[in-house]
């Protein structure tokens, strides 16, 4: 792939000037950086991505939509938009949320302000390659001081019959003092084998005093090897409480990071993960405090199955200034295989006096007390397992605003302790 074809994508789309440019200066950059560190995953012979940019061709494995409620809602399969829904009271009050080059149409002074502001182009080869070659994508735009009560859904299919990379940026504007709950899904969809490479970077800007909750849920196929990022970027009072759920069947390695910019602002991570097969899945979340008083607590939570391998590594960073800032990490690992791999790990890099910090780590297995106890109850071994599972993946999965999509996640992990 040469600077050409990307030069010659941009100017399909009417991409600006100053977006056209990023572009070559990423791909300029991508030969000379080195991969973004993830402790304890070996992923560096891992094919993260082919060089080329294009888009898919409209898919047969489209959603049916004839049951959808009112909510504010996008839909994508591959690169193609499908389905694009805002209530006429929202439009009214400013609120955009469409496809990222139909963005760059509506709000484009905004999307020049904060698209890559919480990664860097030039941070790592992975964020380079993504600012050169991300063929698709979405904003949502939420202006100053309006709260939506209702969940606001952000659907991404992968198309399983396609090898389209599915390389999307996703960028999420919380205005001052505004109020939301957004649940995005990425997910492979239908019965093809086509291997592909998925590198998605998401950002979220909560602007002062906004409050988001972000809830995910990652459903990627054993044909897709996965680069996913989530930053979020937090101005003053402003929170963002993040609910995951890490339900990939491919190798995956995940970063989701919160920058706590500014003075009195809060992050609040909740991961859940579960792993099968032979997949790796590598997964980093981190905090970094800058602001004074500032609050960032991570609670991950993952099982492995079989000969898969999953790696937690927790990071609390405290900058120096920001006094009175409280770093909280806890990563526990339930193991149901002797073949299973795992690490957690926890980080905490303190570069202030006057803060809170702690973590706490631990990998086992199924506590021999609590099988015996439901057990004695009347439960076979793997009934009673499943609920031991379910009980310890439920801290995240009740943060899942969507009653429908946490009853999803329930039977996704059933179905994968079933294959046991």
């Amino acid at each position: 792939m040469t600077k050409e074809t990307i030069k010659l994508f941009s100017e399909m789309h009417a991409e600006p000037i100053w977006l056209s440019d990023l572009r070559q200066k990423a791909f300029d950059k991508i030969e000379s950086l080195e991969l973004p560190v993830i402790e304890r995953v070996k992923f560096h012979r891992w094919n993260l991505g082919d060089g080329t940019i294009t888009e898919s061709e409209p898919s047969a494995n489209v959603p049916d939509f004839t049951a959808l409620d009112n909510h504010l809602k996008l839909v994508q399969v591959g690169t193609q938009t499908v389905f694009e829904q805002t209530p006429v009271e929202l439009a009214e009050q400013g609120v955009v949320f469409t496809d990222f080059h139909s963005a760059l149409e509506e709000i484009p002074e905004l999307i020049e302000e904060f698209f890559m502001s919480s990664v860097k182009y030039d941070d790592d080869k992975l964020a380079a390659y993504h600012t050169a070659y991300f063929n698709s994508g979405a904003v949502l735009y939420i202006p100053d001081n309006v709260e939506i009560a209702e969940p606001i859904e952000g659907i991404f299919y992968q198309d399983s019959d396609s090898d389209v990379p599915f390389n999307k940026h996703i960028l999420i504007i919380a205005g001052k003092n505004s109020k939301i709950s957004y649940l995005e899904r990425l997910e492979s969809r239908g019965e093809g084998s086509a291997k592909a490479t998925a590198n998605i970077t998401v950002e979220v800007i909560a602007r002062s005093g906004a409050q988001v909750k972000f809830a995910a849920i990652d459903r990627l196929g054993e044909n897709v090897t996965a680069y996913i990022s989530r930053r979020g970027k937090l101005g003053n009072d402003a929170s963002i409480d993040w609910a995951i759920g890490v339900m990939n069947e491919g190798n995956v390695v995940a970063d989701f990071d919160s920058d706590l910019i500014g003075n009195g602002s809060h992050a609040d991570l909740k991961v859940v993960a579960l792993s099968s097969g032979r997949q790796v899945q590598g997964i980093d979340t981190r905090v970094t405090n800058y602001g004074c008083n500032s609050i960032g607590n991570i609670l991950q939570h993952g099982v492995i199955l079989e000969k898969a391998t999953l790696t937690f590594n927790g990071i609390g960073h405290i900058i120096k200034g920001a006094k009175g800032a409280d770093a909280q990490q806890e990563s526990r690992v339930l193991m149901l295989s002797d073949q299973a791999r795992s690490d957690a790990n926890p980080i905490l890099l303190i570069d202030e006096n006057d803060v809170t910090a702690g973590h706490a780590a631990s990998i086992g297995q199924v506590d021999p007390e609590d099988m015996y106890y439901l057990m004695s109850r009347g439960l076979d071994r793997a009934t009673a397992e499943r609920l031991v599972v379910r009980g310890f993946l439920g801290s995240v999965i009740v943060e899942i605003p969507v009653k429908e999509v946490r009853d999803e996640m329930i039977a996704t992990i059933e179905e994968k302790l079933s294959k046991r």
